[in-house]
């Protein structure tokens, strides 16, 4: 089943809980995902049509304005299934759609390790995928196989991994014009009983409750890493003196200095004034550029 609706708040599909109305908001769903995915994209490029992709909506920062365009929602399109194994090594594939979250649970299910740091991780694996996602010392990258695209000309296409094509925050996905359709993860079978399996899991879930990562609307951390400051961008910002600070509903996370949090009236105005707020401190302060992770959806 698809869905269809116009003027839709994107509000109610991005964790900042911020952003006006888009044009047409369309979710397809079901197996026939791919091929209802590229009429929609066929259809936005004929006509010239701005198009924006959205999974979980977990790293986006929408205009207050909404978007004039398509939104094409992925999270319609999920699940996982083991592939391939080989001895201990298995092969998972995960659609697009399918929370990272959903992912590491799979794994657990059939007792494979190495997915664990996904767990609780709010996006999707097609996001994960397209930011290289990293967390707990481990990228997306790491346990990456293969990418099955939609690529330029709409056709699909499996992109194998290559070491070369990614880096802290990229991938080679970023500056092409096509939509994931699945990734290929590795897994390991035999290597860790279960129950590790599964306390490695809830460990990772409670870490990010007690760093409240979900006590307020927002997207994660805001700001990249950058090894050559020493410090995580997150310390950088404490430093300044600068969590707690506050422009409108936009608040600097007073337990993390690389959250904005959205206190329950934020625009997407005041979260755009506040990041500007940090760089230029930074920058004058310091003589550094913290370069922003999140994607701002302009109109």
């Amino acid at each position: 089943m698809d869905f269809f609706l116009h003027d839709e708040p994107l509000s109610a599909h991005t964790t900042f809980k911020i952003g006006g109305p888009a044009d047409l908001y369309a979710k397809p769903e079901g197996e026939k995902f791919p091929e209802r995915a590229a009429q929609i994209l066929s259809h936005a490029r004929n006509e010239n049509i701005p198009l924006f992709i959205l999974g979980a909506g977990s790293n986006v920062l929408a205009a207050d304005a909404g978007f004039r365009g398509i939104i094409l929602d992925v999270s319609g399109w999920r699940g996982c299934a083991i592939e391939a194994a080989a001895g201990g090594s298995v092969l998972l594939r995960v659609n697009a759609g399918t929370r990272a979250d959903e992912a590491a649970d799979f794994a657990l299910e059939n007792s494979l390790s190495g997915l664990e740091f996904l767990a609780g991780l709010p996006g999707t694996i097609g996001g994960a995928v397209w930011m290289n996602a990293r967390c707990y010392e481990k990228s997306i990258s790491d346990i990456l196989a293969g990418v099955e695209i939609l690529d330029e000309s709409l056709k699909r296409v499996a992109v194998p991994y290559k070491h070369e094509d990614y880096a802290y925050k990229k991938s080679p996905f970023q500056t092409r014009n096509i939509l994931i359709v699945s990734a290929c993860l590795h897994a390991q079978m035999g290597r860790e009983a279960k129950n590790a399996i599964r306390l490695k899991m809830e460990t990772y879930r409670k870490d990010r409750d007690a760093k409240k990562h979900f006590s307020y609307p927002s997207a994660g951390s805001v700001f990249k890493n950058d090894h050559r400051w020493g410090k995580p961008a997150g310390k950088i910002i404490e430093e300044l003196g600068l969590r707690g600070t506050q422009i409108g509903g936009a608040r600097l996370a007073d337990w993390h200095g690389n959250f904005i949090i959205n206190t329950g009236n934020a625009s997407a105005r005041d979260v755009s004034a506040l990041i500007a707020l940090v760089q230029e401190k930074a920058r004058q302060t310091l003589g550094i550029e913290l370069e922003p992770e999140i994607v701002f959806l302009a109109p």
